[in-house]
């Protein structure tokens, strides 16, 4: 009895203490409530307004371009740029009132205002006479949309002088277009470039400019001037039709890409890491405090394969010996195209185009005709036709043929230039035998041939079967170099079985200079397909001048395929190119006699017609070869389209012979700094 006593006793001591404990508990949660809603509240209720925003980024300068042995081809060249950033919430009379400031202390170029820009200027800065141009009932019946866009349509060009005619009021008209073409907490360049005058001006003002600041920029510069220029590429706004796709990456709207060429190509790599500051902004969008700032970086360098001294070489060679042509008695001789590439690596040495332009009589750099124009190029291509011949079993070698004229109905007579009789693979590569090339023709269609007789049933797959060997040294084919466009040329389909015959001398399908340089590298490096390209080596970027260490990456060689011949053909063909520049028949031997370097090679004449509506007959010049002929260095394509006469026309051979001994001149020369480095020295 005692001890259950004991027990009703505990219990209700024991809840007592547990409602005790229960409301203390209560009441430090009251109190503490309190404090935040009465003694914080206002503090919380502001931290629960605001927003962040990761908008606010200045631009950085992109990656550097040098050339193989470290020479700086394209610069960033230290400016000042003139930004603007407008809070969410800023109004279109404050930036009026900046701009009108900024107008006392900068020059400002009016030429990208438009009319559109004009008007809508009009209508800030003369609000009476724009609210004049509706009529009472129109301002009621429309909304405010439709009401601004009727009162666009009705403002007249006498309205538009009032500006015009001023020109401080235009120079405010353009800057304010550009403050409104930033985007809210988005840097926004005013003008570049500014002058020391200008930035001392702006400076002194900083505080009565809200918005606007002084950033450090750069503009590319090309110490080689306009060597390879057009190569490396422009920038410019993103195009429309690309938007989605750079936004996606980070890019802001108003971002300069690479539109063209290597600029584009590498845009990633050569792209800067933009500086960005971090706003915490109020429910209203003004900023509170200051930006968190995170600093930006330069992008990559890229070190390209081009030699620049071999490619200043190149690119004068082709203006003197094309002038030389001209001079000559070839009046529609207007361009001249030739690359230099390592065969075994695909490294682009030297890659460049000439063009006279009659208007402004000059010669001017027309680099990339040699990946976008393609030509006729004649005899240059029987290499390939005489390894089709082998593969196809055709022909074998030493196989002999005869060299007389083919006479089909309905079809020019076919011959080479004279009657050579019977010649063999090798012969008929070393005095360029035309029909030769066409019987390999005719017997991998199936055509029986017989003089003067028509009708007789041949294969018309003969066309696949050529192409498709064509194709496996790029002619005809996308070579894969790292630019972004490039042309495959013009296949003349399956006609006749004259124009297949064609096809085998290079006067049917049409290729680029730069196939014809991927094609004999081909062969000289025993029948591997290269892809050309001019990228060799990343770098990180460097705090200091030259290149940094630090490899980012490397373009290795890449095989794209391996032609279908055995070696014992491909060294067959090497020989009848070696005997083209080398032996007593040679077509281009007497071109290069004397040289100090063993070589091979092959010409090529083609007979073309252009003009007004082809109304001109005339010739396509090329040349396509590679030195040393033991262990090839460089592969060389030479091309002269549209000269009217190739009687005593050297003007190939020349190129090829002078590009060649350029190349073997420039080796084991030492490499002097590039001009800008140069300076810097100084």
């Amino acid at each position: 009895m005692i001890k259950e006593k004991m027990k009703k006793t505990h219990v209700p001591f024991r809840l007592n203490i547990l409602f005790l404990f229960v409301f203390l508990l209560f009441s430090v949660l009251i109190l503490r409530l309190g404090v935040i809603q009465i003694v914080q509240g206002e503090d919380f209720e502001r931290i629960s307004e605001q927003t962040e925003n990761v908008t606010a980024k200045s631009s950085a300068p992109r990656g550097k371009m040098y050339d193989r042995y470290g020479r700086v081809l394209v610069d960033n060249e230290p400016t000042f740029t003139l930004t603007y950033i407008r809070n969410q919430n800023t109004k279109q009379q404050e930036r009026l009132d900046v701009a009108r400031k900024l107008a006392a202390y900068i020059e400002m170029d009016t030429d990208k205002v438009t009319e559109r820009d004009l008007k809508d200027f009009w209508i800030i800065t003369r609000p009476e006479k724009a609210k004049e141009k509706l009529s009472e009932e129109e301002w009621n019946d429309l909304d405010s949309k439709k009401a601004y866009q009727l009162q666009i349509d009705r403002i007249k060009e006498e309205d538009l002088k009032e500006i015009t005619s001023n020109q401080e009021e235009l120079k405010i008209a353009s800057i304010k277009r550009q403050m409104d073409t930033g985007y809210a907490l988005s840097s926004q360049a005013i003008k570049k470039g500014l002058t020391r005058e200008e930035i001392a001006k702006v400076s002194e003002n900083l505080e009565e400019l809200p918005g606007v600041d002084i950033s450090p920029d750069a503009e590319r510069v090309y110490p080689y001037d306009e060597t390879m220029e057009t190569m490396f590429g422009n920038l410019g706004q993103i195009p429309k039709e690309s938007l989605d796709a750079y936004t996606m990456k980070g890019y802001d709207n108003n971002d300069l890409v690479g539109i063209s060429y290597l600029e584009k190509q590498y845009e990633d790599l050569l792209r800067g890491q933009k500086a960005m500051k971090k706003y915490v902004t109020d429910k209203s969008g003004k900023p509170i405090g200051e930006p968190e700032v995170t600093p930006g970086k330069r992008g990559n360098d890229l070190v390209l394969t081009v030699d620049i001294d071999l490619q200043q070489k190149l690119e004068s060679i082709l203006e003197e010996e094309l002038r030389k042509a001209r001079a000559r008695g070839n009046p529609y001789a207007d361009r001249a195209y030739a690359i230099g590439m390592d065969p075994e690596t695909g490294e682009v040495l030297a890659f460049g185009g000439t063009k006279y332009s009659s208007k402004e009589n000059e010669y001017i750099e027309y680099s990339y005709g040699t990946l976008s124009e393609s030509y006729e190029m004649g005899s240059a291509v029987k290499g390939a036709s005489v390894l089709t011949g082998y593969e196809t079993g055709v022909i074998s070698h030493g196989t002999t043929l005869f060299d007389t004229p083919i006479s089909i109905p309905s079809t020019p007579k076919k011959a080479s230039y004279a009657n050579l009789g019977w010649v063999n693979d090798v012969e008929a590569l070393e005095r360029s035998s035309n029909v030769y090339m066409y019987r390999i023709a005719m017997m991998i269609a199936g055509f029986d041939y017989v003089p003067d007789t028509s009708g007789i049933p041949w294969n018309r797959d003969g066309y696949n079967a050529v192409r498709y060997h064509f194709n496996q040294f790029g002619l005809g084919n996308k070579t894969g170099i790292d630019m972004p466009i490039e042309t495959t040329g013009i296949n003349g389909g399956i006609q006749q079985i004259g124009n297949l015959m064609d096809l085998m001398i290079g006067q049917f399908d049409t290729y680029t200079p730069l196939q014809m340089a991927q094609y004999i590298s081909t062969i000289a490096n025993d029948g591997k397909r290269i892809q050309p390209h001019f990228l060799k080596e990343v770098h990180e970027a460097s705090n200091v001048d030259g290149l940094s260490n630090i490899i980012v990456d490397q373009f290795d060689t890449n095989v794209m395929n391996r032609i279908q011949m055995s070696q014992s053909d491909i060294k067959r063909v090497q020989n009848g190119l070696w005997r083209v520049t080398n032996a007593t028949n040679g077509t281009a031997t007497k071109y290069f006699k004397g040289v100090d370097f063993t070589h091979a090679g092959k010409t090529g004449t083609a007979q073309v017609s252009f003009g007004n509506d082809n109304q001109v007959k005339g010739f396509n010049l090329t040349f396509v070869g590679y030195a040393p002929y033991e262990d090839p260095e460089i592969a060389l394509a030479v091309v002269v389209p549209s000269l009217s006469s190739d009687r005593n026309e050297s003007v190939n051979k020349d190129i090829a012979r002078r590009l060649f001994e350029a190349y073997f001149d420039l080796k084991d020369e030492p490499k002097p700094a590039s001009p800008g480095e140069e300076e810097d020295a100084e």
